[in-house]
């Protein structure tokens, strides 16, 4: 016995045309996620570049006047300032970065003979722990690892090329983003609201949207602008450890400004910078004078703890009001997500969504 369904054209859309469209929208935007991850990045940037635009703004107007061309002429010197200070920072490190290594491949032999009394050292070591030619497996290990490794590389060179063809096409379209949000993003804004109606001072929904999309730009902007501020006295702090330690040991005290660029810049990474910044530059001593590498670290990770307990919570502020616990989850989760850029970019993230959990009454209230 066969029964006979009938249906209206409501439910129809509802159970099938609805879903179709929902299907077809994700499928777009996962298509388009690498040009959106883009477009965010170069918003969070426009925002975390907006309180040293304000500065210069109000320097302008000071000096010059109030004009509204000292808008544009802010915006468009802070980009130039923040690109040139990028620029500097890559020109001065990689090339130190660069001698340092030549120079300890150059002098290993002699560092390898006073340091572990070269080959008969290491397999007197080996001897006292059971391993009789400790020369000899070293050797076939290294010679192992590095036909592997030619062999990596010369399978991967065509893809590496294209790969980092890739990253300078995405870096270029950042930049230029980042300065078209600067110059145009306030005013499209304002177009939005109004169009949205914000025009009229009754219109509550509006008002409680403007408000929270403002509460969420100034967690950007107070945390990357915090953020850059402590990243500043870190990498001070550890120029002038390596200075001092120039001065004591006798390596070059040219060392000590790349050094401090490499530990600031890394410090913008949230949680894990300050470690990785800290073993790059024992790295590059190491190069120099392993003695230096040593006494580095050990003060490094003493002025990290002051660092992390007394200095960045006065100038942080608890900004966020984030628990310690939200921002390590949201880091993971940003890091697995999108890798480097995730971690970077997941405390702000989770900034915004506190905002819209702590206004979730208002903005309820104000659909109502």
């Amino acid at each position: 016995m066969t029964k006979k369904i009938e249906t209206d054209w409501q439910t129809f859309i509802k159970f099938w045309v609805v879903p179709l469209i929902i299907l077809g929208v994700l499928f777009v935007l996962y298509k388009a996620l690498v040009g959106l991850i883009i477009i965010g990045v170069s918003i969070l940037l426009a925002l975390a570049l907006k309180p040293l635009v304000r500065k210069v703004n109000n320097f302008f107007t000071k000096h010059f006047g109030k004009d509204k061309k000292h808008q544009t002429l802010s915006a468009v010197f802070t980009y130039l300032i923040v690109v040139l200070v990028i620029g500097a920072i890559l020109a001065i490190v990689g090339p130190v970065v660069v001698n340092e290594t030549a120079k300890f491949v150059q002098n290993f032999p002699n560092t390898f003979e006073t340091t572990f009394g070269g080959w008969e050292g290491i397999n007197n070591f080996g001897k006292n722990i059971g391993i009789n030619d400790l020369h000899h497996e070293i050797t076939n290990t290294l010679n192992s690892l590095s036909n592997n490794l030619l062999g990596i590389l010369g399978n991967n060179l065509v893809s590496s090329v294209s790969g980092i063809a890739d990253i300078v096409m995405k870096v270029a379209l950042t930049l230029i983003l980042t300065l078209l949000f600067l110059l145009e993003g306030p005013g499209i804004l304002n177009t939005v609201w109004d169009k949205l109606g914000g025009k009229d001072e009754d219109n509550k929904p509006i008002k409680v949207a403007k408000r929270v999309v403002s509460e969420m730009a100034d967690v950007v902007s107070i945390y990357f602008s915090r953020q850059v501020i402590v990243a500043m006295i870190d990498g001070a702090a550890a120029m002038l450890i390596v200075f001092v330690l120039s001065l004591i040991l006798g390596f070059s005290s040219s060392l000590a400004v790349p050094m401090g660029m490499i530990t600031m810049t890394f410090y913008l990474i949230p949680m894990f910078g300050q470690f990785i910044g800290g073993t790059l530059v024992t790295l590059v001593l190491f190069f120099s004078s392993p003695l230096a590498a040593l006494i580095f670290a050990i003060i490094y990770i003493v002025y990290a703890q002051i660092e992390n307990n007394i200095i960045s919570p006065k100038i942080q502020g608890n900004a966020l009001h984030l628990q310690p616990v939200i921002i390590l989850c949201a880091i993971v989760i940003g890091m697995y997500m999108f890798g480097l850029l995730g971690a970077i970019i997941a405390i702000p993230i989770a900034g915004c969504i506190r905002v819209l959990v702590d206004e979730y009454r208002n903005i309820k209230a104000a659909r109502n």
